[in-house]
């Protein structure tokens, strides 16, 4: 544990999350040219990186208990010649339908990756250093989106779009490649852990995760952290910037970085205030959750329109959403045994992902029944109107509402748990600063 070669697996895994992440992100890039090569309506074109993310969401639990009969390295290798699968179709596409098969192969295949590469760092490593690698490699495979922003972006323009997603089916099977040659499940002599039998098993085993608290509370963390972000700079962000706004479209595509570059700083300090502090993890997350609370009631009540320095306070602050929902799956690897870990962090792994589809869902019916309501008092539409968005991203405070209130009645039970079980304590945060202060002032 903890060897060069438990480093060396660690920058493999890495690696493959990082193209997993520049395969998801490559359409991003490519919507000009979609529309170009498959004509259609927005709608139908949008379906291509949608159903993507579906399958993905879908495919987590299903992915989770995979890794535990099987083991990692065999679902990285399934997920890596799904995505060089998808890719390939979808460099070579006629028709939007071929396209959209493609897409759901990358969504497949990269549903694979995270939780698998979450699992080798909790197999070959150990001690406080774990949830810190957790964040580092999870900020590592971010730069996959840099990578379709700028070399594929370029190859795209000036070679065309099958040179572009061949390229990019390049790089899915280097990471195939990489993990045949690399990835193994666990170090040398290391014991195997118990793995179920039979579909039966496992499914016992996942019911088993989803039962403990522990379980549950990275479920709600999850939801809670990263689902805002999601939103925004998947779907809501850009419009609203630009019609919302008024922001020229390449200054709003190019403020949707800022949240990565958040992510890139906060990580590693999220991941050291996980390890110094592990039994107060839960009030880290809602720390996070007030602080997006905070900025988006800022931008959502300023009068007229919000200035530009409080956007980028936003997106800086909803980078920080990314990092904060990975303690999710440090709450999941302390409260499951070994064996039944992928099943864990395919639950947790579900929950912001279902919060954000619910959240674009609403945000997109109060932008339309508010434009009905408009067309049919004055015969005006804009859907995109800035008044529309602020009533419709207050549906973010009720989704992320019922969350935290999931996560504090989880926690509850979580540290009842830990007090029967393990005889461990945890005081209200007031109650433990107002101890400290005490005691500082006595040591004065």
């Amino acid at each position: 544990m903890n060897s060069r070669r438990s480093w060396l697996i660690f920058s493999f895994g890495s690696f493959v999350y990082l193209s997993a992440v520049m395969q998801r992100t490559s359409l991003g890039i490519a919507g000009v040219s979609a529309t170009e090569r498959f004509g259609g309506s927005a709608a139908v074109l949008s379906s291509l990186a949608v159903v993507q993310l579906i399958v993905y969401a879908a495919a987590q639990i299903p992915v989770g208990v995979l890794i535990d009969r099987f083991g990692p390295r065999v679902l990285m290798l399934a997920g890596t010649a799904l995505m060089v699968a998808g890719q390939l179709t979808l460099a070579f596409a006629p028709s939007i339908t071929l396209a959209v098969v493609g897409r759901m192969l990358v969504g497949a295949g990269d549903a694979a990756i995270f939780i698998s590469v979450i699992r080798l760092i909790t197999s070959w490593f150990s001690g406080r250093i774990v949830p810190q690698l957790s964040q580092w490699f999870g900020n590592i495979g971010q730069l996959g989106q840099v990578l379709s922003a700028v070399p594929l972006a370029w190859i795209l323009h000036d070679f065309g779009w099958t040179p572009a997603f061949l390229g990019a089916t390049l790089v899915a099977f280097v990471a195939f490649v990489v993990v045949v040659v690399g990835i193994r499940d666990r170090p040398a002599g290391a014991p195997d852990q118990p793995r179920p039998k039979s579909w039966g098993s496992a499914l016992t085993q996942l019911r088993h995760s989803f039962s403990r608290p522990g379980t549950q509370l990275g479920f709600w963390s999850h939801f809670v952290t990263q689902s805002s972000g999601t939103v925004f700079t998947l779907l809501w962000g850009f419009p609203f910037m630009v019609y919302g706004l008024g922001y020229e479209s390449s200054l709003a595509a190019a403020m949707l970085t800022i949240p990565v570059a958040a992510a890139i700083i906060c990580g590693p300090i999220l991941g050291v205030l996980t390890a110094r502090h592990p039994l107060r993890r839960s009030n880290i997350v809602l720390g996070i959750v007030t602080v997006m609370a905070a900025a988006w009631a800022l931008v959502l009540l300023w009068p007229v329109g919000p200035p530009f320095w409080l956007i980028v306070v936003l997106l800086i602050v909803l980078g920080g959403g990314g990092p904060g929902s990975l303690i999710g799956f440090d709450f999941a690897r302390t409260f499951n045994p070994q064996r039944s870990l992928g099943s864990a962090n395919g639950v947790v792994n579900v929950g912001g992902f279902l919060a954000s589809f619910v959240m674009m869902f609403l945000i997109g019916v109060l932008l339309d029944v508010q434009d009905s309501w408009r067309q049919a008092h004055t015969g005006v539409s804009d859907l995109y109107a800035l008044d529309s968005f602020r009533l419709a991203f207050t549906v973010q405070f009720l989704i992320v509402g019922i969350g935290v209130v999931m996560l504090v009645s989880t926690r509850k039970r979580t540290r009842r748990m830990l007090s029967r079980d393990e005889g461990i304590e945890v005081a209200p945060l007031w109650v433990e600063l107002s101890r400290r202060l005490r005691q500082h002032k006595r040591v004065e």
